[in-house]
């Protein structure tokens, strides 16, 4: 059965608090994400460094992102179609050793000063391949793990650990950059793929092992087969709707805001720029950490329609304040406060998505909820980042900040919208 807005989707009972954790499947799993994440995060902060000291080039700032998100909207419903087909624990393996690849391909530029812009914009895109092709491939493991019960508490703790990898990512790349230097931090760097990539050789997992007794059917991974799941889902309000709202909050906020976070401190000004930025930049990141933690500890949110539209809204509410606040500490807290309201609204519509999503295509219907809500974040850098140069940072954030309050509002009547036209339709 379908969740309709305000009803719960089909969790049989509220899951014990940290389940995906006390799960000795599932917890390397996590461990082992975080520091793929962290390792993610790494290679942006000694690669971007290398970058501009290079050449010096804002188009090539702007590629850095474009190139990290673009392979989402393009490839997440084809990548979840071979997380759908084969064994996930290869097509993660697979993702990380394309990142590991990356990696040390830029280390071998990097020792012998052969780097031009046409190398770096190629490893760009592959780095953001990567990532893409792990998406729909994890999101399956983690049901393979625990199943629907407990489900919402891997999705949640998942996200949170790999909001710990984005928070510490950034300090470790810092370390190494300065402790060893570009060309062998980049290399070190490689290790950190490591743990998850061996530790697929060893769980029996394959992502495809529970699907409620209905067969995984071994269609053919191509373009038509993609087209054939948009057009299924495009049937499905309550898919509908978790897929506007995950998009909306990308396309209208996304990545842009830790990329603007330089401006908001010097505008902010709270003593030295450098620490009013790494204070607003680690507030930001570890929202979502706490709000992983909280919300895992106290089970305050289910996974409903509903509390997707809320917490969205919220996480809207909180942005636009942020942008339009003059007060260097109301700014930390409403970072923070977003940034559990981000981690609210994007695990529970993965969490609804997963449940609701027919078991032959979960991984297809995954990669159509990540091509919204990964993919669409490129926009962001339209929305606030090139708009913010006509504006002012401030402006464009406020605007792009009430376009998502009222995208979320739209995507609310519409959820309502179809839960009661189904209530009469089954009276």
């Amino acid at each position: 059965m379908c969740a309709t807005c305000g009803e719960s989707t089909p969790v049989p009972r509220a899951p014990r608090r940290f389940a995906a954790l006390r799960n000795p499947d599932s917890r390397p799993y996590l461990f082992g994400a975080a520091l793929a994440m962290m390792a993610d995060n790494i290679e942006h902060v000694i690669t971007y460094w290398v970058l501009w000291e290079r050449f010096h080039s804002p188009v090539l700032s702007g590629f850095q992102v474009i190139s990290h998100w673009v392979p989402f909207l393009f490839l997440s419903v084809w990548f979840g179609s071979l997380a759908d087909r084969y064994d996930c624990r290869r097509v993660i393996q697979a993702a990380q050793a394309l990142f590991m690849l990356v990696s040390a391909a830029w280390g071998v530029l990097f020792l012998t000063g052969t780097l031009q812009v046409w190398h770096a914009c190629v490893l760009l895109v592959l780095h953001g391949v990567a990532g893409a092709l792990w998406g729909p491939g994890e999101q399956l493991m983690l049901h393979d793990f625990v199943g629907d019960e407990e489900l919402p508490s891997a999705v949640r703790l998942n996200a949170t650990f790999r909001s710990l990898g984005v928070l510490f990512g950034p300090a470790v790349g810092s370390a190494l950059l300065l402790g060893l230097g570009s060309t062998w931090g980049i290399f070190a760097n490689i290790a950190f793929y490591l743990p998850l990539t061996l530790f697929l050789f060893r769980t029996r997992f394959t992502g495809h092992s529970r699907h409620g007794g209905v067969p995984r059917e071994r269609r053919r991974v191509g373009i038509m087969d993609s087209v054939r799941v948009l057009r299924e889902v495009r049937a499905d309000h309550t898919l509908v709707s978790m897929i506007i709202l995950g998009g909306l909050g990308s396309f209208f906020v996304g990545a842009s805001l830790q990329s603007a976070m330089p401006l908001f401190a010097q505008d902010l000004g709270s003593g030295s720029a450098g620490t009013a930025y790494g204070v607003l930049l680690f507030a930001n990141g570890a929202g979502g950490v706490l709000g992983g933690l909280v919300l895992e500890a106290t089970g305050w949110i289910r996974p409903t329609v509903i509390s997707a539209v809320i917490s969205t809204g919220l996480y809207g509410l909180f942005t636009l304040c942020f942008a339009v606040t003059p007060s260097y500490p109301l700014a930390v807290l409403l970072l923070v406060a977003g940034g559990v309201a981000n981690l609210a609204s994007m695990s529970v519509g993965q969490t609804v998505v997963q449940l609701i999503a027919p078991p032959a295509d979960r991984g297809r219907v995954i990669g159509v909820y990540g091509m919204s809500a990964n993919g669409l974040r490129f926009g962001s850098g339209i929305t606030v980042g090139l708009f913010g140069a006509v504006v002012g940072i401030h402006w464009s954030l406020s605007l792009s900040a009430t376009a998502l309050c009222l995208g979320t509002l739209l995507a609310a009547v519409h959820a309502r919208g179809a839960g009661s036209h189904q209530s009469k339709r089954s009276g």
